[in-house]
């Protein structure tokens, strides 16, 4: 069984979307009461408030304060549990002797959704016609399924994304093996012009939707700019400004899922370099590699070649672009010399190819490749 998410539109009327703002305000008072309480105990007398002593706070929550006996018990509970993870990400990146990044306050507005962890069992129900969903607190609310929902419902979360809101069920589907192949590709990730260039060649053109939308942005954050901090005018440039990101983001996750689809569909291993990405979003080639998003397009091929019973396999990135495919001869070139011949063997080659040959060659050699049943081509 693998867990897959199935978003649709919610289409609230309006006393349905204030009910979702309402509870959404609240659960960001939660959270942030919830933080307080930890920062307050370990301040003043060094102790660590846990997940379950907070949780148990709850039901004199819901008796003391009227507002809250609307909103499911479970949900709530997911609110602690946010705070809960908030402070063991905090805790890990401690011991990693990383950047910590303290549990910050949420800010009004800043707490966009909310999340029933049984929804199989209550808070959430899919209505006979499938034209509408029941969600505790607010009512039989419009859904668009613009797609068959899958599996077995495990948990539903409510999102809010700009104007529109969505409803998220995460289930446990059944994996659906492709026919098996024995085909193998290599993937040299770019940013220009290419998005990926295979080991066999294959080119698939960098979209570059942030690029093209960048004079549209600017000129929509200089309205923002403009407009008197608080007023209805400056709130409507801020939703341009967010609808314009929205729609670059669609866009985008909508390219990755495609280009993976396809990858997924003719190999049968599909081998990547395993990049610190992290480190290259604060370099200078910051802003080409966020704009193509390799970070969520790795993620989407992961979990589509898990559901189709295919292998990802990610390799040592060093010297990938300097080595010959052909004869392993190692020569650094600037990052303009695209096409190249070997001093060593003769070999006529073009870098981003050669790097993806590499990159398929390497997978038989390394930890992570060892043990797998299939030849490189």
């Amino acid at each position: 069984m693998i867990k897959k998410a199935f978003k649709y539109r919610l289409y609230p009327t309006r006393p349905q979307q204030r009910d979702l703002e309402h509870t959404l305000e609240l659960c960001r008072q939660l959270y942030n009461a919830a933080l307080q309480e930890r920062r307050d105990a370990y301040r003043k007398v060094g102790k660590t408030v846990s997940f379950y002593e907070q949780k148990r706070w709850l039901p004199e929550i819901r008796a003391g304060l009227p507002e809250y006996r609307g909103v499911h018990s479970q949900v709530l509970q997911n609110v602690i549990e946010r705070v809960d993870k908030a402070f063991q990400g905090f805790f890990r990146r401690l011991k990693e002797k990383g950047k910590a990044g303290y549990p910050r306050f949420k800010g009004r507005g800043r707490y966009d959704s909310f999340t029933f962890p049984q929804a199989e069992k209550t808070g959430v129900k899919l209505q006979k016609d499938g034209k509408r969903v029941f969600i505790h607190g607010i009512g039989s609310v419009k859904v668009k399924l613009h797609r068959p929902l899958e599996g077995r419902i495990k948990t539903a979360t409510v999102k809010r994304e700009g104007d529109h809101w969505y409803i998220v069920f995460t289930c446990e589907v059944e994996p659906k093996p492709l026919p098996p192949t024995d085909r193998a590709v290599g993937i040299d990730l770019g940013t220009n012009p290419h998005f990926l260039i295979t080991s066999d060649g294959e080119t698939v053109e960098a979209p570059r939707y942030f690029q093209k939308a960048e004079e549209r942005l600017a000129k929509a954050q200089r309205e923002v700019s403009r407009k008197k901090k608080g007023s209805y005018r400056h709130k409507q440039a801020k939703k341009q400004v967010a609808k314009l990101h929205r729609k670059i983001a669609n866009q985008r996750r909508d390219f990755h899922h495609k280009t993976a689809r396809k990858l997924v569909e003719r190999y049968g291993v599909i081998v990547h370099e395993d990049l610190n990405i992290l480190g290259l979003a604060r370099s200078r080639t910051a802003k080409g590699v966020l704009d193509a998003g390799w970070a969520q397009f790795l993620q989407i091929l992961a979990y589509k070649a898990a559901e189709a019973g295919r292998q990802v396999i990610g390799v040592d990135p060093r010297y990938t672009s300097q080595d010959c495919p052909v004869c392993g001869h190692r020569e650094k070139k600037p990052l303009w010399v695209r096409e190249y011949t070997c001093p060593q063997c003769g070999a006529h080659l073009h870098r981003d190819i050669a790097a993806a040959q590499n990159i398929l060659a390497r997978a038989r050699t390394e930890p992570a490749g060892m043990g797998t049943a299939w030849a490189v081509p």
